[in-house]
């Protein structure tokens, strides 16, 4: 990544219900393929299921617009009401639209999305509209969405493609289809979250990629993959790694695991966690974000690091640094949080004590080792949306969340306020890669500029009733800045 950052101007005017359902026990080749009830954290729906995948029907908007496919279009007045809702909490997001709209920075832009598809991401979207672009969606996760906002944001014409419980096919076949639009339509832009739509685009549609103007990724896996093509020598377009901004790091990574982990557990598992024994692997934002919260709530908690530094952060915060095969068959909750693979395998599985809890709050399913449990000799139950037991042949039984997916965006949801926070990162990504003139960025990936970090943050402060102190010109002058920032170096760390 180069070192120094392209001069970057902001170009805006200046800051001034339904009961649960129980599902009954089934085998393991059922349980592992149903689809799965809506992906409304507010149980606005059970959805009783019809048998048919959404790929066979047709479904028409109000509007006569076609270009989708979603759950249930009906559902749209329910989602359009849980949109409501988000935009009232991303304040940022929303002030960002008021000011940019005019001035339509994103018009020409036409961008696929492959995102958590939530009450949030639509505001995102809407917003991304509102400043001129024409955007497919697509789902990054196939447990994620919540099925009435995806039938909201097709109702008001635009063309989505996700429903919760896409199959591995359905997921692929979702992300071909807003890559290749109708009438030819081809994307400029893409803004990923796990380098998914980059990656199919990448290798399967080589014609389509060389057109990008630029990519906007904000998970840490899909970072690693642009990474990996850059070092390669094969990115071709610039890139802009969102997920180590520090309105992205120090905010929604940190923040909003620190909510939603608690949330995500207690909607699944009702379980009391004082007095638990919880082991968390990795002592990254994440990782500090869900010991933070579970401490506050009387855990036990123990951390795996390998990296020596965030190590001994989590020991001065007081936590125990183990190896996971130290601790395993102590635990009550087992959390993976490390964007690795094979961090939990079958072998540790094997030794966990019964009713042991398993979850994931990495991006990628890739952490616990799930395809292990899937012998003849193990017996899966589905418990609940997005909970499975899986019983050993002497009994003992773990309760498996979200199949080692996403807890937290698969089984409840995120917090709005800091999803504004990142959500307005990304838009600025977005218009930036889009307006930059020829040669400021190369065929490189980029960290945001820190003005932009900067104004992201002065978005989100009215709602604090925040007043930020004022350098005068000689202290300015003494520091070396700049009145209006930035206030910072690129290396300082926050």
């Amino acid at each position: 990544m180069p070192g120094d950052y392209p001069k970057t101007e902001i170009q805006f005017k200046d800051i001034a219900t339904k009961k649960k359902r129980v599902t009954r026990s089934r085998s393991l080749s059922q349980s592992s393929t149903d689809s799965y009830s809506s992906g409304s954290y507010s149980d606005s729906f059970s959805d009783e299921e019809d048998g048919i995948s959404p790929r066979e029907k047709t479904q028409t908007n109000s509007h006569g617009f076609r270009d989708f496919c979603v759950k249930n279009i009906n559902q749209c007045e329910f989602g359009r009401r849980e949109i409501e809702i988000a935009e009232q909490e991303m304040p940022g997001l929303m002030a960002l639209r008021k000011r940019a709209e005019s001035e339509k920075p994103l018009s020409g832009a036409r961008i696929v999305g492959c995102t958590h598809i939530t009450a949030q991401s639509a505001v995102l979207v809407e917003t991304l509209a509102s400043l001129g672009a024409d955007i497919r969606w697509c789902a990054c996760n196939i447990y994620s969405t919540q099925n009435e906002v995806a039938a909201a944001v097709s109702e008001a014409g635009y063309s989505v493609y996700a429903w919760k419980g896409e199959s591995e096919e359905d997921f692929w076949w979702c992300i071909e289809k807003c890559i290749s639009g109708n009438n030819g339509w081809s994307p400029n832009m893409i803004l990923d979250d796990g380098g998914d739509a980059t990656h199919i685009m990448f290798k399967k549609h080589p014609d389509k990629f060389k057109n990008i103007k630029g990519i906007v990724e904000e998970s840490v896996t899909g970072v690693h993959r642009l990474y990996q093509l850059s070092k390669n020598g094969k990115l071709t377009v610039p890139a802009m790694n969102v997920n180590d901004s520090v309105t992205k790091t120090k905010f929604d990574t940190l923040y909003s695991c620190r909510e939603s982990i608690i949330d995500g557990l207690k909607r699944t598992t009702d379980v009391m966690f004082a007095g638990k024994h919880v082991v968390v692997c990795g002592y990254g934002e994440v990782g500090k974000g869900c010991c933070a919260a579970l401490k506050g709530l009387g855990a036990i908690v123990y951390v795996t690091e390998i990296d020596p530094i965030c190590a001994l952060q989590a020991c001065m915060e007081g936590f125990r640094m183990v190896r996971l095969e130290e601790v395993i068959k102590y635990m009550d909750i087992i959390i993976t949080c490390t964007g690795n693979k094979n961090v939990v395998t079958r072998q540790h599985l094997d030794r966990v004590k019964n009713g042991c809890i398993v979850c994931n709050m990495g991006h990628s399913n890739t952490e616990i080792d799930v395809a292990s449990l899937r012998t003849p000799e193990l017996t899966w139950e589905r418990v609940r949306s997005q909970v499975d037991h899986v019983i050993w042949p002497d009994g003992k039984r773990i309760l498996l969340l979200a199949e080692g997916r996403l807890v937290n965006l698969s089984c409840s949801s995120v917090p709005s306020f800091v999803v504004s926070i990142t959500s307005t990162t990304q838009a600025l990504a977005l218009i930036e890669l889009f307006n930059a003139p020829p040669g400021r960025y190369k065929q490189d990936v980029y960290l945001l500029p820190k003005k932009m970090d900067e104004y992201v943050a002065s978005l989100h402060l009215p709602a604090f009733d925040a007043h930020l102190t004022e350098l005068s010109e000689s202290q300015a002058k003494y520091l070396g800045l700049n009145k209006a920032g930035p206030f910072k170096p690129n290396y300082y760390r926050y």
